[in-house]
């Protein structure tokens, strides 16, 4: 045991998850490749939790952030801020919300800890509905509303949850339907649960689940909800989250393969957007975000050193469209992987969207997780030189890929090389 990991154990709670057998400790980074503190390089496939959106000491943020420090770094929201107010009205323009507000927050769990607070202001009801696999933060809220066992140490909340089909769409009681009749089931579902219940606030769902494995609906199923969620005033809160700022390559937004009924009410978003500053958001109509009744403030939220973070990186990401560098590069690394797929018994599923991608494992002959090999291969991978993550949910384990969205086709190549032979050396 290495003797920081001695005083890691020492001093921070033992729920405080840490990957691989001998834990990482990362120094520096560069571009989508990061150090150990042994000198060892690595590619780096999970960015952070998908909070490395663009690239690991990127000039332009850099460049930002230190002369931001230079001038001021923090003075509250109760003093006008230039740098957030120019990247609000930049995300008001991109989202698709009509007549937009923006409020910052520290991360998504406390963007989606905001959204909830709105939407249950406004509709009068702390009645949420949201998917099962679901995870949407670390918050007393947010754990309530989290539809996987493994990161809800509780089950006591401020509100009422009430679960829908639809996030995950090879499994489950609708698995075998091809996805028209997929999301007609799902509809019914949802139209029988609210006969059944008082009248809920919102709908919260990501685009595509992000700690559950990368999982998602048949393009269309929460614009056929909220057709359903509009006749009766219910919110639609889109957690982007994981799925923002282009990663999906699609889209600019995850809620975008959704769109047929019109954007979201809310869209929550964090991670990306900071490119590793702390960062997250709402996005509201402007009737949504002023319901409230009392004043409020942010400490943190939308810091002069953040927000300068913010606006160098979202502008980068746009001027060299990373978004459309997710989906060339990421559609070549999700055909290379199924291929590799292919010849693995133990591949149930290799899925995603642009530099979002989940491959799913379970024991050879069977449906059943494989969570065992799931680490198995992140040792491998690791000792390959190669960082990814893993998630899954009620009986899923699948290893998690979303490289920084500058991702270069040779380093895709690399990358699935050193996970094939991950994948090889655990069969």
């Amino acid at each position: 045991m290495s003797d920081l990991y001695a005083r890691h154990r020492n001093v921070l709670p033992d729920w405080l998850a840490l990957y691989y057998e001998e834990p990482l400790e990362i120094t520096h980074g560069e571009g989508r490749h990061v150090w150990g503190a042994d000198g060892t390089k690595y590619l780096d496939f999970f960015g952070g939790i998908l909070t490395t959106m663009t690239a690991h000491a990127l000039p332009e943020v850099t460049k930002a952030v230190t002369e931001q420090a230079g001038r001021i770094i923090h003075s509250s929201t109760l003093y006008l801020n230039r740098p957030m107010v120019e990247l609000a009205e930049r995300i008001a323009q991109l989202s698709g919300v009509p007549d937009a507000r923006v409020f910052f927050t520290t991360s998504g769990t406390e963007a989606n800890d905001t959204a909830l607070m709105l939407a249950t202001a406004y509709r009068r009801s702390n009645t949420i509905l949201a998917m099962r696999n679901s995870y949407h933060g670390r918050s007393f809220s947010a754990v309530g509303i989290t539809g996987n066992r493994s990161w809800s140490p509780t089950s006591l909340s401020p509100l009422q949850t009430l679960y829908v089909h639809g996030g995950v769409r090879g499994r489950g009681p609708f698995a075998a339907m091809d996805d028209e009749a997929y999301i007609a089931a799902c509809v019914d579902d949802l139209k029988d649960l609210l006969g059944h219940t008082r009248p809920p606030a919102a709908l919260i769902a990501e685009p595509i689940q992000g700690v559950g494995g990368f999982t998602s609906p048949p393009d269309g199923l929460y614009a056929a909800f909220r057709d359903v969620l509009h006749e009766r005033g219910i919110l639609w809160i889109a957690d982007e989250v994981q799925t923002g700022w282009g990663r999906t390559g699609d889209h600019f937004w995850g809620w975008q393969a959704h769109d047929r009924s019109g954007p979201p009410d809310i869209v929550t978003f964090a991670k990306g957007i900071g490119n590793g500053s702390s960062i997250g958001g709402v996005i509201a109509r402007a009737e949504i975000m002023n319901c409230l009744d009392a004043n409020s403030i942010s400490t943190f939220g939308g810091t002069q050193l953040t927000m300068a973070a913010g606006l160098a990186n979202l502008t980068h990401l746009l001027e060299h469209d990373l978004q459309g560098n997710a989906r060339r590069v990421g559609g070549l690394l999700i055909e290379r992987l199924r291929s590799v797929a292919a010849q693995d018994p133990g591949v149930r599923e290799v899925r995603g969207r642009g530099l979002m991608i989940g491959v799913e494992l379970t024991k050879p002959g069977s449906d059943r997780a494989d969570p065992e090999r799931a680490s198995a291969v992140l040792e491998a991978a690791r000792a390959g030189g190669l960082l990814i993550g893993k998630g899954g949910g009620h009986d899923t384990s699948a290893l998690r890929i979303a490289p920084p969205l500058s991702l270069t086709v040779a380093e895709a190549e690399e990358g699935a090389a050193i996970l094939e032979g991950a994948l090889r050396s655990t069969q």
